[in-house]
């Protein structure tokens, strides 16, 4: 062979960057390969093409019997011939021998929206939050002076004080401060102890804390509780909002409350009745709630940690005294021009008509004196009469009785 291609060497670079000396023309087929696969790059694609084509030159090669040398030549010039890839063609440099970065591409979901994460607060809450800090300032609210943190026994030791705390947290459902702290006041008396409460019959126990709402559900709670305080919790109280909500009559406000004043550990905001109307009347959500669980997830979402410990005391008190249940008094109110909820009073609920607990019409009407109530009955007696017939047994009786009168 006279070809250019087998009177010269060729040489490859390494990983390295140093070039190294090719074949030589006049080498055997084996030996071919197997320096074509030296000078090659592992990494490279060219070698993986030499071994698939070394293994279909294996599975094609003759017996060395009947291999002439004609055929030899003919072999060699088949496997010289192969086509060249990028690799062979061109000098391979350290530029091109880095890995080439994959940039990775996700299908997109026509059908799922973007999911914002916008930070939502409502307009004005922080001036609000500051007038209602002013009006609080006297601390003169029931929930400052019975509330659930001058409930317990500060001499008490501190799982005692931890139990009574949750005791007066669970007697606060549906009852006013002052009926609480005195129920308090009787059970720490009496010894407002796990063991103690154990130990007293439902009856003696239902005298203490009446008359708390709902007091006869409430003794069972308190002996389901303190027994599984004692069994699982060695007399003291769980130190987390999963293990309180597990207690019979603890829900999830009372958790977040024992968390912080028990625990001292602000774990959620404690939303009770006061909290959920107040939240909803300063527009204080992105859409009004119906429970008090979702406004506390509602105010969560977007209310700092570092006022959630102080909210709840705020609003409660501010619930008790300015901003009623019914007919808020308004006027005084330093939120009134920013509330949207200002000078609209409450409605009051009356029984449907035709319920048998419908009020009679005269029950509307204002209170007279004593010296008035014989005009008042007259007028009505005489607007019967002109509407229904009366006969002239039932006058005589009506006299009667006016004479006796």
């Amino acid at each position: 062979m006279t070809s250019p291609y087998f009177m010269h060497s060729r040489s490859a670079v390494t990983r390295s960057g140093s070039r190294t000396a090719g074949c030589r023309p006049k080498a055997s087929l084996g030996s071919k390969l197997t320096c074509k696969r030296r000078n090659v790059d592992p990494v490279s694609s060219a070698a993986v093409k030499v071994e698939v084509e070394e293994a279909r030159i294996s599975e094609q090669r003759p017996s060395s019997a009947s291999l002439s040398a004609g055929g030899c030549h003919e072999l060699l010039r088949q496997d010289t011939v192969q086509p060249k890839t990028e690799t062979d063609a061109l000098p391979l440099s350290s530029h091109s021998r880095r890995r080439r970065q994959l940039k990775v591409e996700y299908d997109r979901d026509e059908g799922v929206s973007q999911v914002k994460t916008e930070h939502w607060e409502p307009p004005d809450w922080t001036k609000q939050l500051g007038f209602i800090r002013e009006m609080r300032s006297g601390r003169d609210a029931p929930v400052d002076n019975m509330g659930a943190e001058k409930c317990y026994d500060t001499e008490a030791p501190a799982h005692v004080r931890r139990f009574q705390v949750l005791v007066s947290l669970m007697l606060s459902s549906q009852t006013k401060d002052q009926v609480t702290a005195a129920a308090m006041q009787k059970l720490r008396s009496h010894g407002c102890t796990v063991e103690n409460i154990l130990s007293t019959d439902d009856e003696t126990l239902g005298k203490l804390i009446y008359p708390v709402g709902f007091w006869r559900t409430k003794v069972k709670y308190l002996k389901l509780t303190s027994a599984m305080l004692q069994k699982e919790f060695g007399g003291d109280i769980p130190n987390s909002v999963e293990g309180l909500v597990r207690l019979p009559g603890v829900g999830p406000k009372m958790a977040h409350l024992a968390m912080d004043i028990a625990w001292d550990q602000v774990s959620g905001i404690g939303v009770d009745t006061h909290v959920h109307r107040i939240s909803n009347r300063l527009g204080w959500l992105k859409k009004p709630t119906k429970n008090p669980e979702e406004t506390r997830k509602a105010l969560e979402e977007w209310l700092p940690r570092e006022l959630w410990s102080e909210i709840n005391w705020l609003l409660v008190g501010f619930g008790q005294q300015v901003c009623l249940p019914v007919n808020p008094l308004c006027s005084v109110c330093l939120n009134q021009h920013s509330c949207p909820s200002a000078h609209k009073h409450s409605p009051t609920k009356r029984p449907k008509a035709r319920s048998p607990r419908s009020p009679s019409p005269s029950s509307f009407q204002t209170k007279s004196e004593p010296g008035q109530e014989s005009a008042v009955k007259d007028e009505r007696t005489k607007k019967e009469s002109l509407i229904t017939p009366v006969s002239p047994s039932m006058q005589r009786r009506r006299l009667k009785t006016k004479v006796n009168h």
